[in-house]
């Protein structure tokens, strides 16, 4: 900013930017709010409810099933690919292959394919007669052949499985970002200490990828608890009963099937919130201070 020029000037510069957030975020957001006070249909005039849109979904078992859901698919899309992605980035550090490019790419594919492509293919690997089971009773294995979407017991896993192998790709390139950052001198000062793989990952890799890492796991956790694609084309209404359904899921079913709007809109109030608390604990634990 030029000299004696008012410092207040500076904040027109980013008056165009907070119009674009305030006109397509935080209006629908408040505006959601507002309509999850009332028990509306979309169609006529709705009547005002309070917060008995709210305190339903402690009431009601299938939503906090949906809820429930998402915390397990944490685990998986969170989770198991920072662990993977670790690991992975790790090997592939240090053991300097050939065409790392490739395998970067590769192992990237999954992030940048339409997730109901991603979806639609795995639906049909996991089929009864899918290639999977017909694998599993090619090497005598026929007890753990399953219908993986259709019973009540494996279907969650596999949804969930799939986003990790989904999520793993991204959190693979992240690290492998972050790792050719870190000094080559760190790593050969360890060694010099007589340090081995293990410790030369606990004392040199992990530390210095902490930032890293609170930038996956926040990702990763905002994307678990937002999933609606993988669920509604692999499972079908939620799963065989309510297995797989997820605050997403539920969030469309009473908005556009249902008619209840209110409902749907408290739904997504609280997802809203639950996830801009985890995304805090995770930048907080994860990142330290900064």
């Amino acid at each position: 900013m030029p000299a004696g020029e008012p410092r207040r000037v500076g904040y027109l510069y980013v008056v165009p930017a907070l119009a674009v957030y305030g006109a397509f975020l935080l209006f629908p957001l408040l505006h959601s709010a507002w309509i999850s006070l009332f028990e509306w249909d979309g169609l006529t005039l709705g009547t005002w409810a309070g917060l008995d849109n709210y305190l339903t979904l402690f009431a009601e078992d299938g939503l906090r099933s949906a809820f429930g859901h998402a915390l397990v698919l944490i685990l998986f899309f969170a989770v198991l690919p920072v662990i993977l992605g670790l690991v992975l980035a790790s090997a592939l550090h240090r053991s300097r292959v050939r065409g790392l490019a490739f395998f970067r790419t590769v192992v990237f594919l999954p992030q940048v394919v339409a997730m109901v492509v991603v979806a639609v293919a795995w639906q049909q690997i996991l089929a009864p007669d899918g290639p999977l089971n017909a694998a599993l009773r090619a090497v005598g294995l026929d007890a753990l052949a399953h219908n993986w979407l259709g019973e009540e017991s494996t279907a969650l896993i596999a949804v969930g499985l799939v986003g990790t192998w989904v999520q793993t790709g991204l959190t693979v390139v992240l690290f492998l970002a972050g790792i050719g950052r870190i000094s080559g001198e760190l790593y050969e000062a360890a060694r010099l200490d007589g340090a081995g793989v293990f410790r030369e990952f606990r004392s040199v890799t992990l530390p210095a990828l902490r930032p890293d890492i609170a930038v996956a796991l926040t990702l990763t956790v905002i994307a678990s608890l937002r999933t609606f694609d993988l669920v509604y084309v692999m499972t079908p209404l939620g799963g065989p009963g309510e297995s797989t359904t997820v605050p997403a899921y539920e969030i469309y079913y009473r908005a556009f099937q249902a008619g209840q709007v209110g409902s749907a809109a408290a739904i997504g109030v609280t997802l809203t919130a639950l996830v801009f608390a985890l995304s805090a604990v995770v930048l907080r634990v994860a990142g330290g201070r900064r």
